[in-house]
């Protein structure tokens, strides 16, 4: 959805997101594609969170490596920046909604201080968060990227946390990739 013109791909963390996402693309003039999951999914922000259009969140701050997460892995990159942060490396976070269109700003701003950075999503690797972050950082700020995300595959159904891990959707699979990273 992101390559068609003028449509704009909201991807929310949780139930709250999603109420606000909802609100907000109701009230929105032009195409807008909401894209949820099936599966329940933790709680990420409190009732006091507010959705601005076309932003992403810093989540968690750090210096070490950036990790940009929208849907279902936003839970996920924080769990994994609990673990590195137990190991001394200290993971930024970023809670990345709108796929399109991408806050620029906060993520460079993330990136020119860490240098590295991982994005996670249930999504495939093709034309979703990864491909937008990957191109901003081509044009603008180039550095190690690694993407978490379906690889070029069909998805299957099954139990949810099956799939996740058959497809290497995972804290510790985000976890795995900053330390490979910052070797």
């Amino acid at each position: 959805m992101r390559g068609l013109p003028g449509m704009t791909v909201i991807v929310p963390a949780d139930g709250e997101e999603v109420r606000q996402a909802v609100r907000l693309a109701a009230a929105y003039q032009g195409p807008v594609y909401l894209r949820l999951g099936r599966s329940a999914v933790p709680s990420v922000h409190t009732e006091d969170y507010r959705l601005t259009w076309g932003k992403a969140q810093v989540l968690r701050e750090g210096d070490a490596i950036s990790i940009c997460a929208s849907g279902y892995m936003v839970h996920l990159a924080l769990q994994a920046a609990e673990s590195l942060a137990e190991e001394g490396i200290s993971a930024e976070v970023l809670g990345v909604p709108f796929i399109k269109p991408l806050d620029k700003a906060t993520i460079l701003a993330s990136t020119a201080k860490t240098r590295r950075v991982i994005t996670a999503e249930e999504h495939s690797c093709y034309n979703g968060l990864g491909s937008a972050v990957a191109e901003l950082l081509a044009e603008n700020l180039p550095c190690p990227l690694r993407r978490i995300a379906v690889q070029d595959s069909f998805g299957e159904s099954g139990k949810p946390a099956a799939v996740m891990q058959k497809f290497g959707l995972t804290a510790e699979a985000v976890a795995q990739a900053a330390k490979q990273m910052l070797q």
